[in-house]
């Protein structure tokens, strides 16, 4: 292939079409369009209806296509199974793709690289088809990563049987610290399938990329760059928060659920380091009687809360309980609203969350500590890293039913707003925060990073 400016390498991004695995993609995009590289972003049509989409501070070299999954009126939500789905998928993505990326050879900007998901490992082999560079982009913390690829390569043996887990460049863990796909394989078979498919083609991807950076992960990246080569290129947080290096980006662009940001001014109303944020994601889904403990510990913790509680949701909460807690005049309930913002905003003392990755970095990016109510996937070994290794918030414990008690979730947000563990931790999540900015920033180690992956691109 002849050498070509900068300004004419173009890189195809595959997302796994789901908001969490969108908007790390994205981000990287817009930091790409600051070192010359064009950006073609692409999802599914169904995301297409849904998105909502904040164009206006998109640069100019980022555009979206759009391609079927097979299931263009509903998503994933129209099959419902995800063995079914992903197949799907593969056979009708793969041929759309095929024919996306040979309608863009013949075009002024040919396809340089396609950056996958390796949830969809099979776009690797669709862009090896075409002799492209394919560059697998992971959206969750590298020690996940690491974990997985250990079990896919038989390194650590399921089920565990002895405790505790010691793995090069890990913390000692127990099994509740484990990705819920290591501590029971059992538990929803197809997305095993899933993650441990990531790495059945790995080794075809010229290049690894990891949403994380360096200094918060490094003894993890040292340790799995021996196994695989990886670049760290994070946090894909949008630049305003960070080195501000990417112009109008504020906000993540891509919403599936409508905004309200009128909680902004009932915030803005509230002394500093006072409220508490709660969130749990678009994905996790609580019991009628967790939810119930959960409105009462924050009722109990005396503090203010804004809790965002998505309107698919609130089946599983009374609505005299939400009467009670907006009653109270320290509870606010909204739908959806822009997390960033209400994370970077001065009454924000501490965020209850679920601990997804994207969730963890934005935290961890606004200095915000975290009291971590992990459910599933990745979260609980996230949660193990903000309590224990980064020492920013602290992890709830569940009694004998698997319940998370109004009075550990009191006990757990009086701390982490009040005490002296508290105050540790705030220090230690405005270090983080400095250390997340110097990695994006000019000569940062992510900066390197994403400039070593388009050195190669202009290379190939």
């Amino acid at each position: 292939m002849e050498e070509r400016k900068y300004s004419n390498m173009h890189v195809l991004m595959i997302p796994y079409p789901s908001q969490g695995h969108i908007n790390p993609m994205l981000q990287f995009s817009k930091r790409l369009s600051t070192k010359g590289v064009k950006v073609t972003m692409v999802t599914t049509i169904f995301i297409s209806k849904t998105m909502h989409l904040q164009s206006s501070s998109l640069p100019s070299s980022l555009q979206f296509d759009f391609i079927s999954d097979g299931y263009d009126e509903g998503g994933f939500t129209q099959v419902g199974n995800i063995s079914t789905y992903l197949s799907h998928m593969q056979a009708i993505g793969s041929k759309n793709l095929k024919e996306l990326i040979q309608k863009h050879s013949v075009s002024d900007h040919p396809i340089d690289c396609v950056v996958y998901d390796p949830f969809l490992q099979w776009v690797l082999d669709v862009a090896k088809e075409f002799n492209i560079i394919g560059a697998a982009f992971f959206t969750q913390m590298c020690a996940v990563n690491y974990m997985y690829y250990y079990v896919y390569h038989g390194l650590l043996k399921l089920p565990i049987s002895s405790m505790p887990i010691s793995m090069p460049g890990l913390p000692l863990l127990e099994l509740k610290d484990t990705p819920s796909f290591v501590y029971d394989p059992g538990f929803y078979p197809a997305y095993y399938e899933m993650v441990m498919n990531q790495y059945s083609n790995i080794h075809k991807a010229d290049i690894i990329l990891v949403n994380s950076f360096y200094k918060l992960e490094d003894q993890v990246v040292d340790s799995m760059s021996k196994l695989c080569p990886i670049l760290t290129i994070g946090p894909t947080v949008p630049s305003f928060y960070l080195d501000k290096g990417v112009p109008n980006d504020k906000d993540n662009d891509l919403n599936l659920f409508q905004l309200d940001s009128s909680p902004i001014n009932w915030l803005n109303s509230k002394p500093e380091g006072s409220a508490i944020y709660v969130s749990f994601g678009s994905m996790v889904c609580f019991s009628i009687e967790q939810m119930k403990e959960i409105a009462l510990g924050l009722l109990g913790s005396g503090s203010n809360f804004l809790w965002v509680i998505p309107n698919m949701e609130k089946k599983n909460i009374s609505k005299e309980l939400v009467e009670e807690m907006s009653s109270s005049g320290k509870g606010l309930v909204v739908n959806w609203i822009p997390q960033l913002e209400v994370l970077s905003n001065k009454a924000i003392g501490c965020f209850l969350t679920h601990s997804g990755w994207n969730s963890t970095l934005e935290a961890l990016c606004l200095g915000v500590p975290m009291v971590a109510i992990p459910q599933w996937t990745d979260q609980p070994l996230n949660a193990k890293y903000v309590e224990d290794v980064w020492k920013v918030g602290m992890r709830v414990k569940v009694n004998e039913n698997g319940i998370v008690t109004k009075e550990e979730i009191e006990s757990c947000i009086m701390k982490v707003m009040e005490n002296d563990i508290g105050r540790e931790m705030k220090i230690n999540a405005k270090k983080w925060r400095e250390l997340a900015i110097e990695a994006v920033s000019h000569s940062g180690t992510s900066d390197n990073n994403i400039n070593e992956f388009v050195n190669k691109l202009k290379r190939s």
